[in-house]
């Protein structure tokens, strides 16, 4: 009996199902696990130097404190996102977590740097299970005409997580010590799992489970490693001279594989019929894109000013200006701006004030007077995007792919904010902070400023009027 109520989805109180407002319940718990993922994302990189100082390590590798997660979430939300659709997306989003709550208590307690690394890969399979089901979640309880709102909210809960996270990693890395920053998690998924179970709904519709695709899961996770294993490589990570490029081109092969294997696969683990939708395809680009420039500075700004002498908390004080200005404008952007823009033009503002603001962090000086508002204003270009990109995507998939969906968007959400994480630190490693014109610093702005031209350039590409999702 006990067994079977392990795997089984516990409905919600007759009350609170009838209310007309359950559903904004619903979001809010989702909300939990947004601000969880996020906050964890973001304090991490102020860990950085007191891990280097009690490990010994090089910034290549105390990276991968985060690319660890970061690959484990990546590999996981497709599947997991599938799974889903088959077996339950609030049983699989609670079950997340339970790891990830657990995960985070072993990772204050790890005793060397290989085990806080293997501690962070049981996080991100626990962030895989809830990321994978938090976007179809708050899409299956919104009513049609609010999902904007709601995803708006949840972008809100992720930025507030964020704009924490500077402030707080730096408080308990300067005053408890780099542990807390894990152990914080802890409360948050206690009483995040006691909400789940009474006011997340039972999923209504579900996809029959056609089958694993376990050779394609190889090959995205081998690609997805080999890929950023090549990046840290060039980056400082010990390995021998020929790997970066041996590792780059089994990234590459497998990619190839990866693609090859899912065009002839009977149940396949990315439909990529889902990529011939333009607004699908183009809307991942640029949310890819668009994490990469939201969590390079992440890593940037702290490394680049506790080089220069700054505290851990003075660091943490100057990023919050980014996260912060993306919860701004994730939430109050939509009072704001004309209410018949659609969400393509809000896109497109989004996207165009983001060129515009790294292109002034490029040319200015890098000092916390001036840092503070450039990153605030970035924030609220990337919280203009977010959630109108998101919606478009969502729109765009077929209801009955909705969690595959949510997880291939979250995907590449990990993929952006790992490859923010992987460029900025090469950036830093290949052009060291100096006296010389371009160094890391300015190396690595330029590589966002990229990134944010691409995040424009996939805004035009969406088209006026997309077909609706069947």
């Amino acid at each position: 009996m006990w067994l079977k109520a392990l795997v089984r989805e516990r409905r919600r109180p007759a009350r609170l199902r009838e209310w007309p407002h359950a559903w904004w319940l619903a979001v809010a718990t989702v909300c939990f696990g947004a601000f969880m993922g996020q906050l964890d994302a973001s304090i991490v990189t102020l860990t950085y130097r007191p891990l280097r100082a009690e490990f010994g390590a090089s910034l290549a590798g105390v990276q991968w404190v985060s690319l660890s997660y970061l690959l484990a979430l990546v590999a996981l939300l497709i599947p997991v996102g599938r799974l889903a659709d088959a077996r339950g997306r609030k049983l699989l989003y609670l079950y997340g977590f339970v790891v990830f709550t657990a995960a985070s208590a072993a990772c204050g307690l790890a005793p060397s740097l290989g085990t806080l690394i293997t501690f962070r890969v049981a996080q991100g399979i626990g962030a895989a299970l809830l990321q994978a089901n938090s976007v179809a979640l708050v899409a299956t309880s919104a009513p049609a005409g609010r999902l904007r709102t709601a995803l708006g909210v949840q972008a809100a809960a992720q930025a507030i997580g964020l704009a924490l996270g500077p402030t707080l990693g730096g408080l308990l890395v300067s005053t408890l010590g780099w542990r807390w920053v894990f152990g914080i998690n802890v409360p948050v998924g206690v009483v995040a799992v006691a909400a789940g179970v009474y006011l997340l709904p039972r999923t209504r519709t579900r996809t029959a489970n056609a089958g694993s695709d376990r050779s394609g899961l190889v090959l995205l996770v081998v690609a997805t490693t080999a890929g950023l294993l090549g990046v840290s490589a060039a980056s400082g990570l010990s390995l021998p001279g020929w790997a970066p490029i041996a590792l780059l081109a089994l990234g590459a092969a497998c990619v190839a594989g990866f693609v090859l294997r899912e065009r002839l696969a009977t149940a396949p683990l990315l439909d990529l019929d889902l990529l011939r939708d333009r607004a699908v395809s183009a809307g991942l680009l640029g949310a890819l894109s668009g994490y990469l420039v939201l969590f390079g500075p992440l890593v940037l700004i702290p490394v680049t000013l506790t080089a220069a002498g700054s505290s851990e908390l003075h660091a943490g004080l100057i990023l919050t200006a980014l996260p912060a200005g993306f919860a701004l404008a994730a939430t109050t952007s939509g009072r704001f701006l004309p209410r018949h823009w659609t969400d393509r033009a809000r896109c497109t503002l989004g996207a165009v004030l983001g060129v515009i603001v790294l292109f002034g962090l490029v040319a200015a000086p890098l000092t916390g007077a001036v840092l503070a508002p450039l990153l605030g204003a970035l924030g609220v270009a990337l919280g203009i995007f977010s959630p109108a990109n998101n919606t478009l995507v969502m729109q765009a998939v077929p209801a009955r792919f909705v969690s595959t969906g949510g997880g291939l968007l979250n995907m590449t959400r990990g993929l952006g904010t790992a490859l923010g994480v992987a460029l900025v630190t090469l950036a830093l490693h290949l052009r060291p902070p100096g006296t010389q014109l371009l160094d890391g610093p300015r190396a690595a702005l330029l590589v966002l400023t990229a990134a944010a031209v691409v995040v424009l350039v996939s805004a035009r590409l969406i088209p006026r009027t997309p077909s609706p999702a069947d």
